[in-house]
């Protein structure tokens, strides 16, 4: 070979501190990574964590040189602040803490509180980044139990007990949870608000995600309560007021069909506000109180009649109901209950483009089923702890939120909501 290469044998502390000195020598320059590895007789995981350990350690050398000029052994030194060896320290990498030894600077003199920082080492002590990474990874289906076996294992790294996992998810859902309900909405034109609760074991959170003018989704806010509690549901729809949610603003709601969220936007918003019951979970309270030969027909006939004018459509459900009375009475009282807003799509002459989304739930629905799967590793659930990590959830799946289908038409549905009927619109099919 014509060119010299850097050769380690693997001889420990040995070996690291000939890295050191070359990276030191060479702060500038990239390490030749593909022919250092050729010539190494160190595992590849272990170089890479002694490649990564030493360069960090070079960083911390170079941030204090900055303060107290390059060491200069058995030389006397003219400044105030002076090299005073090293000690053993950490910094917090994503996922993990690594272990480190870092430069120690104080000032000239006897006495105590002569200890200099140093810039680099105090900016790697924050533990945010930790924290989200963490809370990242258990939001991604590893529970706190199996976090160590996922961590690479890496040559002198600092332990991470499943406590400080714990600690550290805690605080980054926290902060997530703070992060969603300090949202303002002054300006933001909010077309439509979906409602709809999920389940934590015996807990249950309310969660809200809006839709402007432009078929953008939010989420909004979170309460703690069931949607058949109507104070928890307009306890969270004042709150939404009071970020600035403009309760004058005309807006569809879409709800799961409870009369106690029906009560909390009329308490909010007024009676005015139009609201559409999901027609999935309509289907699913009647087909639920059915015997199974005779849901089919009955389901093929509701999806009709919701196709229709609302006049007919409606006329269409009371003439099931009343065919269904005498075997199935409860199916046709669910059949027939907030029967009207189960229209209101159609009354309102909303595009048909947009029914997809409108006349159900499942926009709010969808991330509800990634919460699930984030947090599916959950046994047992504190009180709070739902509210966090549905917050955390919601923020982590908004990354990937799209424009609902039909976008192109809200500015119908906008014209609608403000009292004035679009140029052109589509029939209802």
């Amino acid at each position: 070979m014509k060119r010299s290469y850097h050769t380690l044998a693997k001889q420990g502390k040995v070996n690291e501190r000939q890295l050191a000195a070359y990276l030191t020598k060479n702060g500038q320059q990239l390490l030749p990574m593909v022919e250092l590895i050729e010539q190494s007789h160190l595992a590849i995981e272990e170089l890479i964590d002694a490649v990564g350990r030493i360069t960090i350690e070079t960083v911390l050398e170079m941030s204090a040189a900055q303060i107290a000029g390059p060491p200069q052994q058995g030389k006397p030194r003219a400044g105030q602040i002076v090299w005073h060896g090293k000690q053993g320290g950490s910094v917090y990498l994503k996922e993990r803490k690594l272990k480190v030894l870092r430069p120690r600077l104080r000032q000239r003199g006897a006495g105590d509180g002569k200890e200099v920082g140093v810039p680099a080492y105090a900016a790697m002590q924050d533990r945010a980044g930790m924290g989200a990474r963490m809370l990242e990874i258990l939001l991604h289906g590893v529970s706190t139990r199996h976090y160590q076996t996922v961590l690479p294992a890496m040559a002198e790294t600092a332990g991470v007990s499943k406590s400080n996992v714990s600690r550290e998810a805690i605080e980054a859902s926290e902060a997530a949870l703070e992060q969603l309900l300090s949202r303002r909405f002054e300006g933001q034109e909010i077309l439509i608000i979906y409602i709809d609760g999920i389940h934590f074991g015996e807990q249950c959170v309310l969660g809200a995600v809006g839709v402007d003018h432009e078929g953008r989704k939010q989420a909004l806010g979170l309460c703690e309560g069931a949607t058949e509690n109507a104070a928890a549901v307009k306890d969270m729809l004042q709150d939404l007021v009071a970020r600035g949610l403009d309760p004058q603003q005309k807006r569809l709601f879409v709800i799961d069909g409870s009369k106690a969220l029906r009560a909390a936007i009329n308490a909010v918003f007024g009676s005015q506000m139009p609201v559409q019951r999901c027609r999935n979970h309509k289907l699913e309270n009647v087909l639920n109180r059915l015997p199974e030969q005779e849901q089919a027909q009955v389901q093929a006939l509701m999806k009709a009649a919701w196709k229709m004018s609302p006049k007919e459509g409606m006329a269409k459900f009371r003439k099931l109901a009343e065919w269904l009375e005498r075997d199935y009475p409860d199916a046709a009282a669910s059949l027939l209950e907030g029967l009207e807003e189960c229209f209101t799509i159609n009354r309102l002459e909303i595009p048909v483009s947009l029914h997809r989304c409108l006349a159900t739930t499942n926009l709010i629905e969808s991330p509800h089923s990634g919460v699930r799967r984030r947090t599916g590793r959950v046994c047992r659930w504190r009180p709070g702890m739902a509210k966090r990590w549905m917050a955390a959830a919601f923020l982590d799946m908004e990354k990937h939120f799209r424009r609902i289908m039909g976008y192109r038409d809200l500015w119908a549905l906008k014209a609608i909501l403000d009292g004035s009927k679009p140029a052109t619109r589509q029939a209802v099919a």
